[in-house]
């Protein structure tokens, strides 16, 4: 199995050169310029998609968030939806269902914080009845906290 290797040497007289860019084998700038119109105008003509308000993003559910950060929690001065106390909003024909807890069950406003959501997501223009629907599963922790929360307490 002891196998000699070799290398092998070949001597070469000549190359074949490689071919030449032409000139003449170029686009012209009309030619690319007519092309990318040809590939704007159907993203251009096109109409985007219209948003459902009721979504997320929607006129409706950005006015209900909106509700939502004007509600401070009495004890720390950071809105209820920043703080993470909101954990789902959904909108349907007018009526809004808000899932959401309190930072503690023994929150001093664990009475009366969910009915003053249901008062100002109710006073929204566009809906029709607002209920809140209180959990503790999962509990809250300051992880929910969004990062202008984080910075208002201190914490970044």
């Amino acid at each position: 199995m002891n196998e000699e290797r070799a290398i092998k040497v070949e001597e070469v007289t000549s190359v074949e050169a490689p071919p030449k860019a032409r000139v003449a084998d170029a686009e012209t700038a009309p030619e690319k310029l007519e092309r990318k119109r040809d590939y704007l105008e159907g993203f251009l003509a096109a109409k985007p998609a219209a948003a459902d308000p009721n979504a997320v993003g929607g006129d409706l559910y950005e006015a209900v968030i909106n509700a939502l950060k004007d509600i401070y929690d009495p004890e720390i001065p950071v809105n209820i939806y920043d703080l993470g106390l909101i954990y789902n909003v959904e909108i349907d024909e007018g009526h809004v269902m808000v899932t959401m807890t309190l930072t503690t069950p023994h929150c001093p406003v664990a009475e009366s914080m969910p009915g003053e959501v249901e008062l100002r997501v109710g006073a929204v223009p566009g809906v029709g009845d607002a209920e809140v629907n209180l959990v503790w599963d999962p509990p809250w922790s300051p992880a929910n906290m969004s990062d202008e929360a984080r910075l208002e307490l201190g914490m970044l």
